[in-house]
């Protein structure tokens, strides 16, 4: 069993395959069940069904004892309510860096829980050897240069992703956590 990430006010819990399966399927209740917690209607999306999930559960059954190296759900630790979802594009020796993404639901913005989501990650990825974790942002998506930004991530360089455009590439060193 792979333990959740928890902070002040939210579990990061990693994704169950069977239940990433069920929705790439369109089965959403039996993911439900699966996860024991009712998804909000703007997860997923088509985009996130036709890309983020697939690869996700292709990593999970490629490498099932880095699962922790993953996608999680963000789980309010109040609410028991998700709030988006959160983790690593894949373990870091096999996609070559430890690199953080996170998505917030409309309903839970403003609130502060990507910064804690991300920072968390920050932490794990640290405690469990990097020196080096990673973020890339698009230049036109404000909240979230304000989240790296907030965690003391430095612009490091730009890459061209073949799906989200220019992204702004960012990084923060061991020595300079969060």
């Amino acid at each position: 069993m792979i333990a959740a990430i928890r902070t002040p006010r939210l579990e990061l819990v990693p994704f169950d395959p069977n239940a990433l399966k069920h929705l790439v399927r369109g089965d959403r209740t039996q993911a439900q069940d699966v996860l024991g917690i009712q998804l909000p209607d703007e997860f997923p999306t088509p985009d996130e069904l036709a890309g983020f999930l697939p690869v996700q559960l292709h990593r999970m059954e490629a490498a099932p004892d880095h699962r922790d190296w993953m996608a999680r759900l963000i789980v309010t630790r109040t609410a028991n309510e998700m709030a988006g979802h959160c983790g690593f594009h894949g373990p870091p020796d096999v996609i070559g860096r430890a690199e953080i993404g996170y998505t917030v639901f409309t309903s839970f913005r403003g609130q502060g829980f990507a910064k804690e989501a991300a920072q968390a990650l920050v932490q794990f990825a640290f405690a469990h050897g990097e020196t080096e974790v990673f973020a890339t942002v698009a230049p036109t998506n404000a909240p979230s240069l304000g989240v790296v930004r907030a965690l003391g991530f430095i612009q490091v360089g730009t890459q061209e992703d073949e799906v989200d455009g220019l992204e702004l590439v960012f990084a923060i060193r061991a020595n300079h956590p969060p």
